[in-house]
Parts: structure tokens; C-alpha cells; sequence
């Protein structure tokens, strides 16, 4: 079983922004926030969007060298590495 999710109706995030924001950073964790019982947005640290921005990059990647291998192009392996360390320093 997956972590429990944090939770927080609209009108809590209304009230307490900044305490929620405080906590969003200090604890890494997404809270969900919920309209009229439903999830309407999730909120994430700019550290935890960023990390995931560049996790997806790097999937893009890796989906793009399978096409290029199956086409039966691409690059070595060195170029590939170097790049990639290139994309995990920024």
C-alpha cells in the first residue's frame, strides 16, 4: 500500500496559505486540495516539480533512443552518457 496523501479542502488552503506552503517545503510532500469534495489541483514543492521535470526529460530520452535503435540509428554510448550527465548537473 502507497503513503497516505495530504489532503486539504480549498477553503483550508484559503486560511492557512502560508503555513501549508511552509509545510509543502519543509516535508517534500504533495498535498491534494479539494473543491467540494472532489481533488481540483495538487500542490508541490518547486524543488519536487523541478526533480520531476527532469525525470521526465530523461525519459524523453530514453524513449527517443529506443525509437533510434529500432530505426537502427543512434549514438554510442559515451555520447549518450555525456549527455545525460549533462542534464542530471543543471
Amino acid at each position: 500500500m502507497g503513503k497516505l496523501l495530504n489532503i486539504l479542502p480549498v477553503s483550508d488552503l484559503r486560511q492557512h496559505a502560508a503555513e501549508i506552503l511552509k509545510k509543502i517545503r519543509d516535508n517534500k510532500e504533495p498535498v491534494i486540495i479539494t473543491q467540494r469534495g472532489r481533488a481540483a489541483a495538487v500542490m508541490i514543492s518547486v524543488e519536487a516539480y523541478e526533480k520531476a521535470e527532469q525525470e521526465k526529460e530523461i525519459l524523453r530520452l530514453l524513449a527517443r533512443g529506443e525509437k533510434e535503435i529500432e530505426a537502427g540509428e543512434g549514438y554510442d554510448l559515451d555520447t549518450v552518457l555525456a549527455e545525460a550527465d549533462s542534464i542530471l548537473s543543471q
